[in-house]
């Protein structure tokens, strides 16, 4: 299986001797979901930002689908989607308009943008909903219509940080079972962030803890559960870190 993102000791230095993230290095293969989890302060987000293009590195690299971070940026990004935990859409547009809105700014042209809505609309599930706005919409609707929206043109990499933060049981298992769907059926690449270690469990095919700027672990979460003898991903987590001694400062916090 070819590796779509390829992390080489990717680091961020944001004062001498202060790294947010130092010597990073993990790989994802072609539909494979990738787990980054860690506590508050651990490097995550600024791993993430930095593979997106939106951080510049310090130190090492990213590869996505054959482009380097650092010296052909404009291709990592033609090659990957970000969806923010933050992220938010155009209430007084409907769904509709928000997806041809989106396909107008991305697609090279009318018939691809075309497929692009068409696509969207399939994968979002919401129906005749999509004649609503979008600020009559719940939670739940408007993070499948951004999922949607942002897998309409098939990147190679979905990078998602915390796909299902506030969304309720039913919504956060469709939006999970979505992910999963899209990496089985179009091989796509998913890299996710999350607090939720159920949801980590039951979507990702392998997972790295991080914390104080190292990755501390890589593995399966069977693998990880089994190595640490413990019965859920949550231990795993607590005694990776604990460990390994971390203790973050508001200072290493990023």
């Amino acid at each position: 299986m070819a590796n779509v993102l390829e992390v080489r000791e990717l680091s961020k230095q944001y004062k001498k001797g202060v790294y947010a993230s130092e010597k990073v290095s993990f790989s994802i293969g072609e539909g494979e979901i990738f787990a980054l989890i860690g506590p508050n302060g651990a490097g995550k987000t600024t791993t993430i930002r930095m593979i997106a293009t939106l951080l510049k590195a310090t130190e090492g690299d990213a590869v996505v689908a054959g482009h380097s971070i650092i010296t052909d940026p404009a291709g990592v990004r033609e090659s990957i989607t970000y969806l923010p935990d933050e992220a938010g859409a155009y209430k007084t547009m409907t769904g509709k308009q928000y997806l041809e809105f989106m396909a107008g700014i991305f697609a090279p042209d009318k018939e691809q943008a075309k497929i692009y809505i068409q696509r969207a609309t399939d994968i979002c599930g919401l129906g005749d909903r999509l004649g609503d706005k979008i600020g009559s919409y719940s939670r739940g609707m408007i993070r499948k219509l951004l999922l949607s929206r942002a897998v309409m043109s098939h990147p190679k990499l979905a990078i998602l940080d915390e796909p299902t933060s506030g969304l309720d049981i039913i919504n956060a298992l469709e939006i999970r079972r979505m992910i999963k769907d899209l990496a089985r059926e179009y091989k796509m690449s998913f890299l996710l962030s999350s607090h939720n270690m159920l949801e980590i469990e039951f979507v990702s095919d392998r997972v790295g803890i991080i914390a104080k700027g190292h990755l501390l672990e890589v593995g399966r979460p069977d693998e990880l559960k089994e190595k640490h003898g413990v019965k859920n991903l949550e231990e795993v987590f607590e005694r990776v870190v604990k460990d390994n001694e971390i203790c973050i400062s508001p200072e290493e916090r990023a």
